[in-house]
């Protein structure tokens, strides 16, 4: 093979502009057969299934370290740690993250529909197992807003407000707090099962099925639940709980209702800390390359609003809900209840699919801006071992909230030391100063975290871009959304999944095949419709198929298929095989003769077409002409009144190089129509076939005597050569130039007749001439 490249430099006047390059490549014109013949592959040994078994449960001394090292990360990063250059911002981050944790910590616990103070718990026993077990350094583990209102649905589901908790074995003898507390537990511990039980599985990869979109769509709606959760704190109304689908509109509804019996002191109170965190917030976000670490505006307004509440006495004076007692130290641990898992299994996979998905997409995003690797099974393992063990403790469902998370990040936090220092924070107020927050407001607690929906809110602006952009994606967000919204999180996150791999399918099902071209004098291919310069060999059809061909599509294939070459191959041939019959048996009554031009009706009377349709099967089957003594001309006129397709096309050309696999039902569907345009003398060739596909075609015997191997072509252009090879373009005649010249010279139309040849002539021989080629 020669490779040449060359360069053509730019003058004077176009400095700016970069260099041409072009490339000349010398080699044979190969198909599959002759470049396997050229150049030898390499024999690579493929693993079969017992195999991989065996390797599985193989064990020696390097798997064993590995697996060590692979299950508790912690050792790997703790062998690196930098003692000097990251302890200092490891215990500031800490510190900070520390005391954001324990703000939400009671905030969100108000989402799950639990006492506050058992938000402390949750912000503490998992964030010592991921301490051992996780691979992210910069996550803050904790209670994660989405996950609380998820939990919250369950526990108000089987412990409502008002009216009998659901009749089940252990809620003897408990209050109402405590038995809320059972179910969230009971609903964690099963959701780390699952995840552990994934991530024992290896089964990490389906998270990737809940895209950014379904995520987008699907939080959107949970912050809008958890504003409207909140307004009740806001404005001190006595809302219960309600779940399940619409529980959203009949809550605003008994909001409505009772508007009138708003507390102005709350409101006031919440609108202040609404504004003020507001603000500090955006400054935080516009001066963040100045300050050293954010302001941590939502713990002084807290503190704040803690003094000024017991000097005031709000609660005895103006009849707020306050956080009240908060007991000491940690509870003993309390074992799951099965009945529990029997009636909340249906709500815990998705709070174990969430919690899963929004903490490794945010591990996944700080990874990569710092540089390390994390492990989406390990993660799955991390959260499932600690949500079981917190659960044990009375703590609810895990994940990470991105505030915290930034804070950590953002105020110098370089691995999981700092997440461990906050559990250590979380710790001090829960041991020893936590009845200080006793006076807190609850509606101050309500408003920090409607401030902090504000991100999750503005995702509606996405909705214009997404149409824009694509409509598909734009409907996935849609219907998650709306689904969550009007049907709950947990059905409106199944509603999102179902829409978004109905879109995929729909993709994939309904592939836009094309037709193409090639760009002259180049061996570039494009779509026919997107391009001007283009050449299109007479009879010669260029089909790419941008997709996998499989069971639900080949039919949709074959249709387009046909769509683009203008006939239906099994029709014609139907048809030929019918005239073939017909012409026969008018042979043998001597109403045809054959003759050195073609057939002649020898007949006086017009001659009737059969009608006979018996032996359909034999339609179906190759022409047979053993009995003729040349082959028919299909696209000749035809003696009487038989009349047959024409097919104006003597070469197919598919091109495959976007097939990804081909299912057996894919291969059957297209093995029978390669036959079928074989039969009516269309050569096929296919082009750019991905070697595993055309391995599995020789595994599954696709090829015989009609459908051959000979006809897969290395790329594009090699097929078009050999095609042109094998059918030249006929070349305009001097003598047809100069009829034309003369018999039109003196006419306006003639004129443009001479123009039109002269071009045809020139185009031939300048751009076409380049496609013949003699392969040596």
């Amino acid at each position: 093979m020669d490779l040449r490249a060359t360069q053509r430099g730019s003058s004077k006047g176009e400095t700016m502009r970069p260099a041409a390059q072009q490339y000349v490549v010398t080699r044979p014109l190969y198909s599959e057969e002759s470049f396997a013949q050229d150049h030898e592959k390499i024999y690579r040994h493929r693993k079969t299934m017992l195999d991989h078994i065996k390797q599985y449960f193989t064990c020696d001394a390097k798997r064993a370290k590995s697996t060590a090292l692979s299950l508790l990360p912690v050792i790997g990063w703790m062998k690196a740690y930098r003692l000097k250059e990251w302890l200092l911002g490891d215990i500031v981050s800490g510190v900070s993250t520390g005391l954001v944790a324990v703000l939400q910590g009671l905030a969100y616990c108000l989402l799950a529909s639990l006492p506050p103070w058992y938000g402390l718990f949750s912000a503490f026993f998992p964030v010592i197992i991921y301490f051992f077990l996780g691979t992210s350094r910069h996550i803050s583990v904790g209670p994660f807003p989405v996950l609380c209102l998820m939990i919250g649905s369950a526990v108000t589901r089987l412990v409502p407000d008002e009216g009998p908790a659901f009749n089940i074995t252990g809620f003897e003898g408990l209050t109402r707090d405590e038995q809320r507390v059972l179910v969230a537990s009971s609903v964690t511990f099963l959701a780390g099962v699952m995840q552990l039980a994934m991530g024992v599985l290896q089964v990490g990869f389906v998270v990737m099925y809940l895209s950014d979109t379904l995520v987008s769509g699907f939080t959107t709606a949970a912050a809008i639940h958890i504003l409207v959760s909140q307004l009740k704190f806001v404005l001190g109304l006595e809302v219960p709980g309600i779940s399940g689908p619409l529980s959203l509109i009949y809550t605003l509804e008994i909001i409505f209702n009772k508007i009138t019996s708003t507390n102005v002191c709350d409101v006031v109170i919440s609108i202040v800390i609404m504004v003020v965190v507001f603000i500090v917030k955006e400054i935080n976000e516009r001066f963040k390359s100045k300050l050293p670490v954010p302001i941590p505006i939502e713990v002084v307004m807290t503190v704040i609003a803690c003094g000024v509440s017991y000097a005031f006495d709000f609660k005895t004076r103006y009849g707020i809900d306050v956080v009240g007692y908060i007991p000491k130290g940690y509870e003993a641990p309390v074992a799951p209840n099965p009945q529990i898992f029997q009636e909340t299994a249906v709500e815990a996979f998705p709070i174990a699919i969430v919690g899963f998905a929004v903490a490794f997409s945010v591990a996944k995003v700080y990874s990569i801006k710092h540089d390390y690797t994390i492990d989406g099974n390990q993660e799955l393992i991390a959260f499932g071992v600690s949500n079981i063990f917190g659960a044990s403790f009375r703590s609810f469902a895990a994940s990470t909230a991105l505030s915290r998370s930034a804070v950590q990040e953002s105020t110098g936090g370089k691995t999981q030391v700092a997440g461990l220092l906050s559990a250590v924070i979380v710790m001090i107020v829960t041991l020893a100063i936590g009845f200080l927050l006793e006076p807190l407001p609850k509606s101050v607690l309500g408003a920090v975290i409607i401030v902090n929906l504000k991100g999750s809110l503005m995702q509606f602006r996405e909705i214009p871009y997404l149409w824009r952009r694509d409509k598909a994606d734009c409907v996935v967000w849609l219907a998650s959304c709306i689904g969550a919204f009007l049907l709950g999180l947990d059905l409106g996150l199944a509603v999102g999944l179902g829409v978004e791999l109905i879109s995929v399918i729909l993709r994939t099902q309904f592939p836009r095949c094309s037709l193409l071209a090639n760009i002259r004098g180049t061996d570039i291919y494009k779509d026919r419709k997107d391009y001007i310069s283009i050449y299109e060999p007479e009879g010669v059809k260029i089909f790419r198929i941008p997709s996998p061909i499989f069971f639900a599509n080949i039919e949709f294939f074959r249709n387009k298929l046909v769509e683009a070459v203008g006939f239906n191959p099994l029709q014609v041939l139907r048809k030929r095989n019918k005239a073939v019959r017909m012409i026969r048996k008018l042979l043998k009554k001597g109403k045809l003769q054959w003759t050195s031009i073609g057939l002649l009706n020898t007949s006086c009377g017009p001659i009737n077409e059969s009608e006979d349709e018996s032996n359909m099967e034999e339609l179906d089957q190759p022409t047979d002409f053993k009995d003729f003594p040349a082959r028919i001309d299909w696209n000749a006129e035809l003696p009487a009144n038989i009349a047959v397709p024409r097919v104006e096309i003597h070469s197919l050309v598919l091109d495959f190089a976007a097939v990804s696999f081909l299912d057996i039902s894919g291969l059957k569907g297209l093995r029978a129509l390669l036959k079928e345009l074989i039969r009516v003398e269309v050569e096929v060739y296919i082009v750019a076939c991905d070697p595993y596909i055309l391995e599995k075609l020789h595994d599954c015997s696709f090829f015989d005597d009609e459908v051959q191997s000979s006809m897969f072509y290395l790329t594009l252009h090699d097929a078009m050569l050999h095609i042109l090879e094998k059918h030249p373009e006929p070349i305009p005649k001097k003598s047809d130039y100069e009829k034309v010249k003369k018999s039109n010279e003196h006419n306006i139309q003639g004129v443009f007749d001479i123009l039109l040849l002269e071009i045809c002539t020139q185009y031939y021989y300048t751009h076409v001439g380049f496609l013949q080629h003699k392969a040596p």
